[in-house]
């Protein structure tokens, strides 16, 4: 054969269709699982980004006079920004206390301090988890995805080796092809692999900062909140939003991420 026949023989198309059954099979899981990792890393890098550049927005809603009203004000332009449900359910826990008079002694309001930073807290749990969705798999790809490309390596070297004693020739043409296409799946393996590994570190370290920026508008929500509770002002009405009901005595938000709870977070009321 010539250096072009060869070359030709041994092209990625070629050595795929050269594969045996379980090769094959290894090769188009690698394919697959290469192309979901570029989607799920592509959205997630993205929807990170995003975030916390409105984050930085809601920081900047934060500063200066009427800041809770401004904020507000803010908020109604993104409905399903994480900060937005975890606000409302902060202010809903406010207006049900206050609806039952329950902020009028000292305890009365050091309750509602203590339950306004529980429900945030419950509520940032809700957002993170939804959040986290679909990291796993990129975790699991970049784990995985070399034993998988180890495991057609291994079985293809195997065929080569079986060929070799049926044929009884050690030439370097019968051997080539299908060490070549063993090889292949460790490469395929490691495309699919590194990937996964760097989108997962880098969206990781995204969602850790975006984490930050939640507790940090959290606390000083809560600082506002706080100060006003001491003067004795009321909250700016924000009105009830699609995702904010009042039942009897609590406040139900919409979390949809939260599947295995039914997707409601609820806050009690004292």
């Amino acid at each position: 054969m010539t250096p072009n026949e060869i070359s030709a023989h041994l092209s990625p198309q070629e050595l795929f269709l050269q594969a045996d059954f379980v090769v094959k099979s290894i090769m188009i899981i690698l394919a697959l699982a290469s192309v979901v990792t570029w989607g799920v890393a592509i959205e997630k890098l993205l929807r990170y980004g995003n975030l916390e550049k409105h984050a930085n927005r809601w920081l900047e809603a934060l500063a200066g006079q009427r800041s809770l009203s401004r904020l507000q004000n803010e908020l109604k332009t993104r409905p399903e920004d994480p900060f937005t449900k975890i606000y409302r359910a902060i202010i809903g826990e406010w207006r049900e206390t206050h609806k039952r008079d329950l902020h009028r002694t000292e305890s009365g309001r050091t309750s509602l301090k203590e339950r306004i930073n529980r429900v945030g807290l419950i509520a940032t749990g809700v957002e993170i988890e939804r959040l986290q969705r679909g990291l796993s798999l990129l975790a699991t790809v970049g784990s995985v995805a070399p034993f998988i490309g180890l495991f057609g390596t291994v079985w293809g070297i195997m065929n080569s080796f079986q060929g070799i004693a049926a044929s009884n020739n050690t030439s370097l043409s019968v051997v080539a092809p299908g060490i070549a296409e063993a090889l292949f799946a460790t490469a395929l393996g490691l495309v699919a692999a590194i990937p996964a590994t760097i989108a997962y570190n880098k969206a990781a370290a995204g969602l850790n900062t975006y984490h930050n920026r939640l507790t940090t508008l959290i606390g000083i929500t809560e600082v506002q909140l706080s100060r006003q509770l001491e003067a004795g002002e009321p909250v700016p009405d924000e009105g009830s939003g699609p995702h904010e009901t009042h039942v009897g005595n609590t406040v139900s938000l919409d979390a949809h991420a939260h599947k295995s709870g039914g997707g409601k977070l609820v806050a009690q009321g004292a």
